[in-house]
């Protein structure tokens, strides 16, 4: 019986991150301020809860809270520090830089944790060499993406402000 729930589980973790994962890099494309956009991101943010529901509940790796358990936590507040402030429209001026500066991050997070998750699964590699290069490659990456294209993609996904007050 232990077995059979961690089997479910790691197959409702797995699940939800690979609607993450698509979902997270459709928003991230999309147009901001739409309909669809905020449907995608809500379809984003509820897959993420269960992956760091379904994250706290698996332990074998080392049998105890690990570093994992560590990235999960980051992302739920990289999460966090996306959607309050598009929740509550706050602070004035800036919660649209907030929110998307922080939900970037934890998409980009998510694709760091799937490239770990992968590497670190190579037989005869060492865990922690893959787990940094697989992390600081993506993050670094999505760094310099980032800073490069940021203004492109305010100027070209992001809605003019009569649009994001009509919704």
């Amino acid at each position: 019986m232990h077995t059979l729930y961690h089997d479910w589980i790691g197959f409702i973790h797995l699940q939800a991150a690979l609607i993450a994962l698509t979902s997270g890099t459709l928003v991230l494309w999309m147009r901001k301020g739409t309909r669809k956009h905020t449907q995608v991101g809500y379809l984003y943010t509820a897959s993420m809860l269960i992956v760091f529901i379904t994250s706290f509940l698996i332990y074998r790796l080392w049998g105890s809270f690990g570093i994992f358990h560590i990235a999960a936590i980051i992302g739920f507040l990289t999460l966090m520090g996306g959607m309050v402030p598009v929740i509550l429209k706050k602070p004035i001026g800036k919660w649209i830089g907030l929110h998307y500066s922080f939900m970037y991050w934890s998409v980009i997070g998510l694709y760091a944790a799937f490239v770990s998750e992968t590497l670190t699964r190579i037989p005869d590699t060492p865990f922690y060499g893959m787990l940094g290069i697989s992390t600081f490659g993506v993050m670094i990456a999505a760094t310099i993406g980032f800073n490069r294209y940021q203004k492109v993609w305010k100027s070209k996904f992001m809605p003019d402000k009569k649009e994001l007050t009509s919704h």
